[in-house]
């Protein structure tokens, strides 16, 4: 690539450009779309491993019902299973007795409640809690896995907007998410791979996107990359862009990392069950324990728990969860235990984390950082949903809808 010509430049093949690539496919707009990486996906990633699709990165169609992944991979052939997922249900109660478990639940509803009754006026989720509660531990690690942060980093009235938008249904694609979002970009999509943006430039009439291997010029731009990208330095942007870039560090990724250990021999772990590690430390992971019947152990960790891999390694990351599961199901697990596979988003390039959480004081900066910029630069992914953040179908409808203005502001032109 020396010089292509486009109408609209998409930046960023995760699950938001996809969508408005998908968008764009329909309109007759011409559209390059453009990865930084060596593959489609983004923060959706399925890997064979095994002889089993693992998602690494998003995994469950939350509000499933109106998820418009779900209609795709019917369209695509792909198979969703509806069965309700084993969240909250403690694998035969082992170390979270049902008193304790009732008295985790309570705390969390009170909690729920004093935010939607009582906000506190620094729109601090943790000015919510009780001063030394028993069950904050608990709390800030349900945080962890729901924002990849820890509550004084959440603004409430974004939490709340999520929370009453969520339709609780979750449902999974059999195939993996991430071969989900892959396969459906459509074949004609110029695509190009392992080809990082590296400035973008206002042009009479348009802009000019120079990569490694040229330059792109275009009359609009779809930038579909996350907040960590934005606020960075990873793509130098005109000056013209700051209040973008500054909305968008309002909006910083959490933390949050996926472990997955192979189950060997003879175990005690049975099909589609679930078990917190230690529901008294906000590290602790969350185990789906064979999903789908694999022989498979998926961890979740979040916040302070995905830190652990972050800063100290995958390695580390295992040695803590073999260490939480053989504290339940008893030391002679560890044999049965192999480390399969871990994610590493904080240090992925181009990418800095997982999803995005808005902090305190600062939810208006997702509707800030939706707003087009002089009818030619326009911005999706999850962080710009005003509802669904934090999620692959909030980024595909930030796409469509990232799509369709750019349709909309090139037409008098055309």
């Amino acid at each position: 690539m020396t010089v292509v010509d486009a109408d609209v430049a998409i930046v960023g093949a995760g699950a938001a450009g996809v969508g408005a690539a998908r968008r764009l496919a329909r309109s007759g707009v011409s559209a390059i779309l453009i990865e930084a990486s060596a593959r489609v996906g983004g923060r959706a990633l399925t890997c064979d491993i095994a002889g089993m699709p693992l998602d690494l990165g998003c995994g469950w169609l939350h509000s499933a019902d109106r998820n418009a992944w779900t209609r795709i991979a019917e369209k695509t052939g792909l198979q969703v299973d509806r069965r309700a997922p084993a969240w909250g249900r403690q694998y035969r109660n082992l170390g979270f007795p049902r008193a304790e478990q009732a008295a985790a639940g309570q705390a969390a509803a009170s909690w729920s409640r004093r935010l939607e009754t009582r906000p506190p006026a620094s729109d601090c989720a943790a000015d919510a809690l009780e001063t030394d509660g028993e069950w904050n531990p608990y709390l800030q690690a349900i945080s962890g896995y729901i924002n990849g942060a820890a509550l004084e980093r959440v603004s409430v009235a974004d939490y709340l907007a999520y929370d009453e938008a969520s339709t609780e249904c979750n449902w999974r694609v059999a195939a993996g998410y991430g071969a989900l979002i892959a396969a459906s970009l459509p074949r004609a999509v110029d695509l190009r791979l392992s080809t990082p943006v590296l400035a973008i430039e206002l042009d009479p009439g348009g802009l000019s996107l120079k990569t490694p291997v040229g330059l792109v010029r275009a009359r609009a731009a779809i930038l579909a990359v996350s907040t960590a990208v934005l606020a960075g330095g990873a793509i130098r942007l005109p000056p013209e862009l700051d209040a973008w870039r500054s909305a968008a560090a309002k909006l910083p990724l959490g933390r949050n990392e996926k472990l997955f250990l192979e189950i060997v021999g003879r175990s005690p772990f049975e099909p589609e069950t679930q078990a917190l590690g230690n529901p008294r430390d906000a590290r602790t992971g969350a185990y789906y324990i064979r999903p789908f019947g694999r022989p498979a152990i998926e961890g979740f960790l979040g916040g302070p728990g995905a830190e652990i891999v972050e800063e100290e390694g995958p390695a580390a990351g295992f040695a803590h969860a073999a260490d939480e599961l053989a504290a339940l199901f008893g030391s002679s697990v560890r044999a049965c235990l192999r480390p399969l596979a871990a994610s590493n988003w904080s240090r992925a390039t181009r990418i800095g984390g997982s999803y995005s959480h808005a902090l305190p004081g600062q939810a208006a900066a997702r509707g800030e950082l939706a707003k087009p910029f002089d009818a030619r630069i326009f911005f999706a992914g999850e962080a710009t949903s005003p509802q669904d953040f934090s999620t692959a179908h909030g980024a595909h409808d930030s796409g469509v809808r990232a799509a369709e203005e750019a349709i909309a502001a090139l037409s008098p032109q055309r």
